[in-house]
């Protein structure tokens, strides 16, 4: 039966996740905004990105200032892609496909009218029960002199009010303050630093690029109940925690300042909203779970998981929520045309499906079992429009040669293990290392296969696997404190900026004074980087001023600083990353690209951190150059 609460508030039960994106667009076109058409995942002439990671990624020309031809209120329902978070996908919450709700006012109405209409989306249309519901707003920086956002706070307010529903203001700060205090009675409005409330292209008001628009934002979170919060692991509940009680499902971006020349911020005349809402959570909110799996988009998957396994959920969480993620994002790449390669979106690709395989190994699932799976998941995006899934019907052909292709991969790392035994009866722990390093075989199927041809293992197999693990990491390791971490001192704002400019000044140095230029050692301070490379000369006057010119003139370029993870011979032998240690580095490692992906001014391997985009570094100096040792020069330069 129906719960009612509060006159028109009425829960909605079982809502699937399909009605809601359809609902959503609805009840913006009827506040007029005009729908407009998702972009696909693979964003054509954007190097900054592999995939769509947002939804308002397509709209930024539009936030930035450009007129949109379907006017100043526009909506839309964006399929999303983030690999970053790939690690996290097993527990309740993190997936890397997920699905943005927004809508835009270009310069037309702001918070209050913003707040409202999500408030009642929440409430009126999916049946959120508003006592569930809780907000944050900005807190304000004395230092840059934006003031607190009161404004928003006093609309969320009244509307709380208006629903029956008690909203006392807390001020937290921190998220770290958050965890240490908690909630008290009544509160419900939470004011967080720029850490939480404060959007910008480059992250907190200290960080935000010159000339950008920004603002504060107001999150919204549902609260799945007290009993949920692991107090010894979390601290204390609040919405801003890591713990389970509470989950963002809407953020509404208040774009009201730019930044300017001197780094003082003042209000735009033309003021933007700009909110994203998860498909995906508010439709966990929507079924009461704290779980987005059992939601219509991925349960259908994982009940097939289940028939076929033989297994249940409950007791195999993370290996179902891995392969039920990855497999309707590998759907839905395959049916936008993209084929799984060795090369950036194809091998993004190729991961998903290849983890999605190795997670249904762990629940014995050792024969194809996508024609199983990839029919449901069509079957849950059969509402996307065509306009983005332009190959579905060759969605599915794709995704089985690429499991036979992995199988055989798989195979042949069997075969390796059969040799291994030939002629002893005996497998130590660093032949499974071996095999799972060199030929992607698993150590679990290693230790079932020996169990099941009765080849001896029960006494140091794990210890010895896990040292040869540990010497593998501790090689990454050293090659990292090199080439990886490029000799930081410290993750400073300032020092990520010079670590950014040492890839640009190795760029200048290669392609002006010596193709063969290498780094041969670094330090970098939040003050300078001092910077060692082979040259068999003293740089000249002139050839110091060039390579000062040229690194200046990629910064006022602000060209965009992307990176992602690739199998090391890619790395090496189709991207021509620029590395040193490629004896060392690991099989996955990371490069960096700055400028347009296919013709970049810098790709090299490193493991970060560095600014999103060049502008943001100043101007480049070089202050000394000197001999560091026998055919090594040592340049000390400076950002200004």
């Amino acid at each position: 039966m129906a719960r009612v609460f509060i006159l028109r508030y009425v829960i909605i039960i079982d809502m699937d996740a399909n009605e809601i994106r359809q609902k959503f667009l609805d009840f913006e076109v009827s506040k007029g905004h005009k729908p407009i058409a998702p972009a696909p995942l693979v964003l054509e002439g954007d190097p900054t990105t592999l995939f769509t990671g947002s939804g308002m990624q397509p709209l930024l020309p539009y936030l930035l200032g450009k007129e949109h031809p379907l006017g100043t209120r526009l909506t839309d329902s964006q399929p999303s892609l983030r690999l970053q978070d790939i690690e996290d996908v097993g527990d309740p919450r993190h997936t890397t496909v997920f699905e943005m709700l927004g809508n835009w006012s270009l310069g037309d109405y702001f918070k209050e009218e913003q707040i409202r209409n999500f408030f009642e989306f929440l409430t009126s249309v999916v049946g959120l029960d508003p006592s569930n519901i809780y907000v944050t707003c900005f807190i304000g920086n004395e230092k840059y002199g934006i003031p607190k956002d009161t404004e928003a706070a006093e609309i969320w307010q009244k509307v709380f009010k208006e629903a029956g529903v008690e909203a006392k203001i807390a001020e937290i700060g921190s998220a770290k303050e958050g965890d240490k205090r908690g909630i008290k009675p009544g509160e419900r409005i939470f004011f967080y630093d720029d850490h939480e409330n404060w959007w910008s292209r480059g992250g907190g008001c200290e960080t935000t690029p010159i000339g950008d628009p920004c603002g504060p934002d107001s999150e919204v979170f549902y609260d799945f109940g007290e009993d949920k919060q692991d107090v010894e692991k979390y601290g204390l509940s609040h919405p801003a925690s890591d713990g389970a009680r509470f989950m963002e499902i809407g953020n509404q971006v208040f774009m009201q300042y730019r930044r300017n020349e001197d780094g003082t911020f003042s209000e735009l005349e033309k003021k933007n909203v700009d909110f994203g809402g998860g498909l995906e959570r508010i439709a966990a909110a929507a079924i009461g779970s704290f779980d987005v799996f059992k939601i219509s988009l991925m349960k259908p998957i994982i009940d097939k998981l289940e028939e076929i396994s033989g297994k249940s959920y409950d007791n195999n969480t993370d290996e179902m929520r891995v392969i039920a993620d990855h497999i309707r994002g590998a759907y839905l790449l395959a049916a936008q045309g993209l084929t799984p390669s060795n090369k950036a979106h194809g091998y993004a690709m190729r991961r998903l499906v290849r983890r999605a395989i190795l997670r249904a190994l762990d629940l014995g699932i050792a024969s194809n079992f996508l024609a199983e799976i990839i029919p449901i998941a069509a079957s849950n995006y059969a509402d996307l429009p065509d306009s983005i899934l332009t190959h579905r019907e060759m969605a599915l052909e794709v995704l089985l040669k690429e499991e036979n292709s992995f199988r055989k991969t798989l195979n042949n790392g069997l075969r390796e293990l059969k040799k291994l035994t030939r002629n002893h009866k005996i497998l130590d722990g660093r032949d499974i290392f071996m095999l799972q390093d060199t030929y992607g075989f698993p150590m679990e199927l290693s230790v079932e296969e020996c169990y099941r041809e009765g080849i001896e293992l029960s006494e140091n197999y794990r210890t010895e696997f896990d040292e040869a693990l540990k010497e593998q990491r501790e090689r990454s390791q050293t090659a990292s404190k090199g080439m990886f971490k490029g000799g930081l001192e410290d993750h400073g704002e300032q020092t990520v900026k010079y670590h950014t400019a040492t890839h640009l000044l190795l760029a200048a140095l290669q392609k002006l004074i010596s193709n063969d230029a290498c780094q041969k050692g670094s330090n970098i301070t939040a003050d300078r980087v001092r910077f060692d490379f082979n040259l068999d000369h003293k740089m000249t006057p002139e050839e110091i001023g060039k390579v000062e010119d040229q690194v200046n003139e990629w910064i006022k370029a602000d060209l965009p600083v992307v990176f992602d993870e690739y199998d090391k011979s890619y790395a090496r032998d189709t991207l021509k990353a620029h590395g040193q240690f490629w004896d060392k580095y690991p099989d996955i490692l990371k490069v960096y690209t700055i400028g347009d992906f296919d013709k970049p001014v810098s790709r090299e391997v490193c493991g970060g951190p560095h600014v999103e985009h060049t502008g943001v570094l100043g101007h480049f100096k070089i202050v000394k150059e000197e001999s560091s040792a026998a055919g090594i020069r040592r340049i000390k330069a400076v950002l200004e």
